[in-house]
């Protein structure tokens, strides 16, 4: 039978116990990084990309997607062809509206829009298709 003195059983609970907590801090290093990555601009924009091919998508061929925004009173239809982003947090929108080329560069926070069906701007064209801009590092 084997004796283990109060100093050695004090010891082996230390070094378990400091084990247990550096496998704990790592494992919430790991959660906050995989938290980090999902709040990246880019993961955004591939929700909204992945949402605005889906509303496409379910519009005829006369139509195209739309979007409006509405910001201190005032609201702002255009035809949506690119969407881009900027990480860790801007989110860019490109299109038109009656004719003028617009871009909207917002903060992932602040994004609040309604995609919409809008009339294609060339109606003799093919329907346009959305593009996905992703910035060259």
């Amino acid at each position: 039978m084997s004796m283990f003195s109060l100093a050695e059983i004090e010891k082996s609970i230390s070094s378990k116990h400091q084990q247990h907590l550096e496998n704990k801090a790592i494992a919430s290093t790991i959660s906050l990084a995989e938290q980090q990555q999902a709040n990246l601009a880019s993961e955004f924009a591939k929700q909204l990309y992945e949402r605005i091919i889906k509303f496409d998508q379910e519009l005829d061929a006369e139509n195209e997607v739309g979007m409006r925004l509405v910001s201190f009173g005032q609201t702002i239809t255009f035809h949506v062809s690119d969407v881009g982003y900027y990480n860790p947090s801007m989110i860019l929108f490109l299109g038109n509206t009656e004719g003028n080329r617009v871009e909207l560069v917002q903060h992932v926070s602040q994004i609040s829009f309604l995609l919409m069906a809008l009339p294609k701007s060339n109606p003799e064209s093919p329907k346009r298709t959305i593009g996905f801009i992703q910035p060259s590092d």
